[in-house]
């Protein structure tokens, strides 16, 4: 195991825990609806990694050597990795799409007020 190095791995970790943070701090997917999110989450996870699967029995994908990862692997030609980014990109993904869906009612909501409290009614 000296010669395996898990800096890739590490840095999907790490990612993976600052967006946890931010979907803490806004309730935004697994923070908001726990089992649906997580369902969803690990269902789009295992959909991609099938993906994967089909895309290496057809030769599309094919895996590198990398200094910076451990060389584990879940199958032939799929590296560990691949699994975390693949929760990664699908945890970011949702993250992305909610957080915009969130922001662009609390900007409608606000912009609601402002009109509100500016306009008034001329007879």
């Amino acid at each position: 195991m000296a010669d395996r190095n898990v800096t890739y791995l590490l840095i999907l970790m790490v990612l993976s825990c600052a967006m946890a943070a931010i979907d803490a701090r806004h309730h935004l997917f697994v923070f908001s609806q726990p089992v649906p999110a997580l369902v969803t989450l690990l269902g789009a996870t295992a959909f991609f990694l099938l993906w994967d699967d089909i895309a290496i029995d057809q030769g599309i994908f094919v895996h590198r050597e990398s200094p910076l990862m451990t060389g584990a692997m879940l199958g032939d030609q799929l590296p560990l990795e691949e699994a975390f980014f693949l929760l990664f990109f699908c945890y970011q993904a949702m993250l992305l799409i909610l957080g915009f869906g969130k922001w662009r009612a609390h900007r409608a909501a606000a912009k609601g007020n402002n009109r509100s409290t500016t306009t008034k009614d001329v007879p």
